[in-house]
């Protein structure tokens, strides 16, 4: 891949001069109609940057890293997702369907970013207005990319050259930054939010690389921190971001913007994150060096930071006058862009307009059956957002989220609202949000005291949500889109992950990695061997590795989840209900109330309701389904009081099922390997005999990535009355079908030698052997020789050589010479009249026996050859038989920088 960039200045345009094609772009009914782009570009181009891509399948994962390092380097993370979508989609097609070259150019203007992408086939034809039919079946595995152009850019075209076509698009930025807010106006002092007597605002000072350097006394207070505990260390080992696909901004840039406001944890001494609203500032001091200032609050004082929105000078006060509700004041504003700020100002405007003590408002699901926390004010938010009661609660119009509802005293009707079950509300008004009479949520004002609110509040009530119904459908929607832009980016990587590795224990860590803490705070992975097995504990992540023992210990002493094939998430109450019950016996031991001494037991309870506080959330399972059967499940898990989207739940439930087949590939890959190495095992000899006065050493390297014995082998073994057969032989080709020659050749050479017969007479019955095994049949290299020491300390050989590169024989003076003389290969011939020739090894002299592997090693044109062997031979003079063939295999390694290609065998024999 090549790569270029030019911070500003006009690009040079990669087109012919005066080539300008038609294009193609998205008119307001969404059709897509030809025009010419006659936008002047160079007035609006700041930065340019190019890359180009070979045909192989790996440059889509290469163009999809190009593209999203650009533009998160231009600052601009908001249209990452759909970017890096749109450029896997158009990528794909030109190296994977065209098969050739993939040329991407990014352009930087003023309000967004322009990306082309060009490949060299430029015969395809682009869809016609008129005929989507065209433009490919969404369940084809190509053709989609134009569709996602005119689905998400807001500008896209096609232009064609005689060697090229291009494909380019164009996306907006946001009309505002993300996190910015504005200056609001003046209140009345009874209108303005309320906080805690005591208000707490932490401040912290970040260097230039995200370390804490300041840390004042009231975030030690907040979060249980010493300053000198945390000065140097990162802000991210501190913060628990929101990592939601495609929403929100990452840490580290909210850390690199000018101004930044919003909301994130920050997990405490205790373990437990506090949920809290920031506001960031970015400063210099005097010699230049940036850091960023941070004041944070607890999340239900975010009123001292949160910036309001500033109102139209028409809104602040009513021409004639009158007093304006404070709630109309709000809808008069203009909307926050964020669909959790204009809930979280929905609540907090309700609440004062009735002057209650809490607020709450519930989005509908989109069946309408259940309602959904999504902001509340006065109530422990963190422990109701995202959870969910049913719209029918109960008989009657007061038990359904559908009509408006007051109740004066909810003692008198325990479970009327389950919302406020444990609060201390005792009056509470609902009313309904809808939209063209469909049931978007519900909103809701309760007090401390009974008998607070009559219908006349309800109708108030019911006014202000008819008037902001329609906004917050609108950026509920608006959510729902980036969450599924989000999701597709997000699953698209995880695919190409879990795809680039058939290792199950890398498999498992992709899994838990994808899940912590994209979409849960810790996850675990159980396994099934098979269907007689239960399921076991493979693995368990938490974003705070501090806490995974505690975890997987918590795991292993209850019993697994049921292996259930029922597609979607269901709750799992066990981990919660098991920790809340290790912490209760926890701290009732550090108190003695057990009977037992207090001291043993109180360094663990910190541990302990640490585990509790991590698992104590919302649990689902998922389980792992492949090939219709289950393998295993994915177990999701949310800290103390904390529910799971249903979006998030959805996106989880995709991941599950393709890493239920990514990790069944792996097994069935794993039992492949075993079985084949098991195999190839039992055609390697199960050891080197000890033969009296001679060294005998081997070495042996399979070619092809798994594999043990390819298509050359070795043996040495005993015949009887003291003498020992040795072989060394080549199959033709490598891989297991040369290997099951190989295991013929070995067994037959060690039954027919100790049938008596000599060397000739066992060549000639295995030659007869192979030819029998008819197509199957493979031709066969082979030099076998009979050893025999001799009294005097020598060693006496018969040798016969099938078409085998010849033995090489070093003596004590460095010469070396052939031991035999070429003969007939097997497998070709049926009548081979072979011969055996004697060779003696005097004390000192090495026999060398080779495949050729190592004669064919090849740099470019260059082959190492006899003469090259022979020369590094010539150097191994009283080296022992070991050391003699590790030189050789160093010379044969050193010859060539690629890989081998062929098998090799070194056999090498010295008289001691």
């Amino acid at each position: 891949m090549t790569t270029g960039l030019i911070p500003g200045g006009q690009p040079p345009d990669p087109r012919p001069s005066g080539l300008r094609p038609p294009q193609q772009r998205r008119d307001q009914g969404g059709q897509g109609s030809p025009h010419v782009d006659d936008r002047p570009r160079s007035s609006v181009i700041t930065a340019r940057a190019a890359a180009s891509f070979e045909p192989v399948g790996r440059s889509v994962a290469t163009a999809r890293s190009f593209v999203r390092d650009t533009l998160q380097g231009w600052g601009f993370a908001d249209i990452v997702d759909d970017a890096v979508v749109l450029t896997s989609e158009l990528v794909t097609n030109a190296v994977v369907h065209a098969g050739t070259h993939a040329d991407v150019l990014c352009l930087r203007s003023e309000d967004g970013v322009r990306i082309e992408v060009a490949d060299r086939y430029p015969e395809r034809e682009i869809p016609l207005q008129g005929s989507p039919a065209t433009m490919g079946s969404p369940d084809r595995e190509g053709g989609r990319g134009l569709q996602l152009c005119a689905a998400i850019a807001a500008r896209w075209g096609v232009d064609y050259t005689s060697t090229h076509k291009q494909v380019w698009f164009q996306l907006h930025l946001p009309d505002r930054p993300v996190g910015t807010r504005t200056a609001g106006p003046s209140l009345p002092a009874d209108l303005l939010p309320l906080a805690d007597s005591r208000v707490r605002v932490a401040v912290l000072q970040i260097d230039r690389v995200g370390a804490i350097s300041a840390w004042n006394e009231d975030a030690e207070e907040l979060f249980g921190y010493a300053a000198d505990q945390v000065i140097g260390k990162p802000l991210t080992d501190l913060a628990a971001w929101p990592h939601t696909p495609g929403t929100g901004t990452g840490i580290a840039e909210a850390l690199q913007l000018s101004r930044w406001e919003g909301s994130y944890g920050i997990r405490g001494a205790s373990g437990r994150v506090t949920p809290v609203y920031a506001s960031h500032l970015r400063v210099r001091d005097t010699d230049g060096e940036p850091s960023t200032v941070c004041l944070l609050v607890r999340d239900h004082e975010r009123a001292v930071l949160q910036t309001p929105s500033r109102l139209p000078a028409s809104d602040t006060a009513p021409a004639d006058g009158q007093s304006v509700d404070p709630f109309e004041v709000f809808i008069g504003s203009p909307a926050p862009d964020d669909l959790d700020g204009l809930l979280q100002r929905t609540v907090e405007r309700a609440r004062d307009m009735l002057d209650g003590d809490s607020a709450f408002l519930l989005l509908a699901t989109d069946d309408e059956t259940e309602l959904e926390v999504r902001a509340s004010t006065g109530l422990p938010s963190a422990r109701q957002r995202f959870a969910r009661v049913p719209v029918e609660a109960g008989p009657g119009r007061y038990g359904s989220a559908r009509m408006p509802a007051v109740h004066e005293d909810l003692l008198a009707v325990p479970g009327a609202v389950p919302l406020l079950n444990g609060t201390g509300m005792r009056s509470v008004v609902t009313v309904p949000l809808k939209v063209e009479g469909r049931l978007t949520g519900s909103l809701g004002v309760a007090a401390e005291a009974q008998g607070r609110y009559s219908n006349e509040e309800a109708l108030r009530l019911q006014f202000a949500a008819d008037r902001i119904a329609l906004a917050v459908e609108s950026a509920r929607l608006g959510e729902l889109e980036r969450l599924r832009r989000g999701s597709l980016s997000f699953l698209v990587e995880a695919s190409d992950l879990l795809a680039g590795t058939l290792d199950r224990d890398q498999t498992l860590a992709l899994m838990a990695q994808m899940t912590v803490p994209t979409l849960a705070t810790w996850c675990a992975v159980y396994t099934i061997a098979d269907q007689a097995s239960d399921p076991y504990l493979s693995y368990v992540l938490h974003e705070d590795e501090e806490l995974i023992d505690g975890i997987k210990s918590l795991l292993s002493k209850i019993a697994p989840p049921d292996p259930v094939p029922t597609p979607g998430a269901r709750v799992w109450a066990a981990p919660g209900e098991a920790a809340h019950e290790a912490a209760l016996r926890s701290s009732m031991r550090s108190l003695g109330l057990t009977g037992g001494p207090t001291h043993q037991v109180s360094s663990g309870i910190g541990p302990t309701l640490a585990t509790a506080s991590a698992v104590g959330g919302e649990t689902v399972v998922l389980p792992l389904v492949a090939r219709n059967r289950v393998i295993g499940m994915l177990t999701l898990g949310k800290p103390t009081d904390e529910h799971f989207r249903q979006e998030i739940l959805e996106l989880a439930e995709d991941l599950s099922r393709r890493a239920a087949l990514a990790l069944d590939n792996a097994r069935l890959y794993s039992e492949r390997t075993a079985i084949s190495q098991s195999l190839q095992r039992s055609l390697l000899p199960p050891g080197l005999p000890e033969i009296d006065g001679v060294e005998v050493d081997v070495i042996y390297r399979a070619a092809g990535e798994g594999n043990e014995v390819g298509g050359d082998f070795y043996d040495v073994f005993p015949i009887s009355d003291g003498a020992y057969g040795f072989a060394i032989g080549d199959v033709c080709g490598t891989g297991p079908h040369a290997a099951a020659v190989t295991g013929l050749a070995r067994h037959a050479l060690r039954l027919l030698a100790r049938e008596g017969l000599s060397g000739p007479a066992v060549l000639e019955r295995l030659n007869s052997a192979i030819l029998d095994e008819g197509a199957r049949s493979r031709f066969l290299t082979l030099l076998y020789g009979e050893m025999r020491p001799q009294p005097d300390g020598s060693a006496e050989l018969k040798v016969v050589c099938a078409g085998h590169p010849l033995p090489l024989r070093l003596r004590q003076d460095g010469t070396v010479e052939p031991a035999a003389e070429p003969q007939p290969l097997l497998g070709v011939i049926e009548d081979l009249e072979l011969y055996e020739q004697t060779v003696t090894l005097d004390p000192g002299d090495v026999l060398l026996c080779v495949t050729d592997g190592v004669t064919e090693r090849r740099e470019g044109t260059r082959m190492l050859g006899d003469d090259g062997l022979t020369d590094v031979l010539s150097t191994c003079t009283g080296l022992t038989a070991g050391a003699v063939a590790a030189r050789i295999m160093r010379a044969v390694e050193r010859f060539a920088s690629d890989a081998p290609s062929d098998d090799m065998a070194i056999l090498a024999m010295r008289v001691a």
